[in-house]
């Protein structure tokens, strides 16, 4: 079997370990997250979109997250019955849903990310500088990533 320098010298090797390491990474995160938190990964993800752009409808949230809108409503509706977010008519279209933080949701949101940015931070620091460096550069780089369709 190649080492991992070998096979990142291609882009499909490159992709390929990345996605490997990028999932990993995630399921090590998902363990350090608030053992208080009760909330899906999914319901979070929500809570932390609400936190970065504020007030969003059902459909936007739905297009953010790559799902369809039924499902971010039960998504919404979970949240809302826990008192982290709240819904309320659209001013323009009575037809349209708006879902908002409450200070419950942005309390769990904050609480959770400190937690799992502590953590982080910690192994961050156990790098040597240059590596750091490294992935200083590459985090605008995997974010953009992200966000591509």
């Amino acid at each position: 079997m190649p080492s991992t320098e070998v096979v990142a010298r291609t882009d499909a090797g490159l992709a390929s370990e990345l996605r490997a390491a990028v999932m990993r990474l995630r399921r090590r995160l998902a363990v350090e997250r608030d053992p208080d938190n009760d909330l899906s990964i999914g319901q979070m993800t929500v809570l932390g979109l609400l936190l970065r752009v504020g007030d969003q409808s059902i459909g936007e949230l739905a297009r953010s997250e790559k799902v369809q809108p039924p499902s971010m409503t039960r998504t919404v509706n979970c949240l809302a019955d826990g008192g982290f977010v709240v819904r309320r008519s659209h001013e323009s279209d009575g037809r349209q849903v708006v879902v908002s933080l409450t200070e419950a949701g942005r309390a769990a949101i904050v609480k959770d990310r400190r937690r799992r940015d502590a953590w982080l931070a910690q192994r961050l620091r156990d790098l040597p500088r240059d590596e750091r460096e490294v992935l200083r550069a590459a985090a605008p780089i995997l974010a953009r990533l992200a966000q591509s369709d």
